[in-house]
């Protein structure tokens, strides 16, 4: 990448964020997380199981010293029960990182946004550095960050559909004014939605069940770090402009004529 994400004090040389749920077994984990060279893993605090034995967690199988651990507060449905959680989550793993998720529907997962920014209030005064899973709602990912927020994620499409970008145009919106970085959460389906999401200028990529729920994940790991590369420098180049007829890429002004005389 020719620069790092940088997420409030952090600087990430990936833009690409894996998850750790929904793998057959962690070192089939551990080996996608090595192939998508990630710097950063979400992990659910509230699925993380305190008395396995040493070696059997799912924090043995995650590259502390190249990776970050991003705890979320998934399977929450209120800010008291998210907060709780955030601050469990830094006393257990020493970070001051929380992916904030407030789910407001148990069916289609859709975040609650009246509960996720009344929880950011209060974890930003924490001091997290709080990153929102929220609606592509410009609205709501511009109150997000005037809160404090150090990033904004909204999702692509419902989790776990692979749907890919539903709606680009409130993507372009979010982005014209974000001042924060901006990562796509949940609907990427395969290396060509995470392409395309690059390409309109988001800042990076949270995959989870792209990646783990693959016929090979380790595979489809490298697929998507090579489509989040790929869409960011497409993004940073700057494309052609779209035209409804063709434009010869060589010049026909200067041509010889090699037509015989008569």
């Amino acid at each position: 990448m020719s620069e790092p994400l940088r997420i409030g004090s952090y600087s990430l040389d990936s833009r690409l964020i894996l998850g750790t749920g929904k793998f057959s077994d962690f070192a089939t984990m551990r080996a996608a997380h090595q192939a998508g060279d990630t710097n950063m893993v979400t992990v659910a605090i509230r699925r993380v199981d305190l008395t396995a034995p040493k070696g059997e967690s799912i924090l043995d199988f995650i590259d502390r010293e190249k990776i970050l651990i991003l705890p979320n507060t998934a399977g929450c449905f209120t800010a008291d029960e998210a907060v709780v959680t955030a601050r469990l989550a830094r006393e257990l793993l020493g970070t001051d990182l929380i992916k904030l998720e407030v789910i407001g529907s148990p069916k289609n997962l859709f975040p609650d946004n009246e509960g996720t920014l009344e929880a950011a209030r209060v974890l930003v005064k924490d001091g997290f550095t709080v990153m929102p899973y929220c609606l592509d709602d410009p609205i709501a990912c511009k109150k997000l960050e005037d809160i404090g927020c150090a990033a904004v994620m909204p999702l692509g499409a419902p989790i776990g559909s692979g749907l890919g970008i539903r709606n680009p145009y409130n993507l372009a919106i979010i982005l014209e004014q974000a001042g924060v970085p901006v990562i796509v959460d949940a609907g990427v389906g395969t290396a060509s939605d995470a392409a395309f999401a690059m390409e309109l200028g988001v800042s990076g990529l949270l995959i989870n069940t792209a990646v783990a729920a693959a016929g090979d994940p380790v595979k489809m790991a490298t697929a998507m770090k090579s489509g989040t590369i790929a869409g960011r420098l497409a993004f940073e180049a700057g494309r052609i402009p779209r035209k409804l007829h063709a434009n010869a890429s060589s010049p026909l002004g200067g041509l010889i004529d090699t037509r015989a005389d008569g």
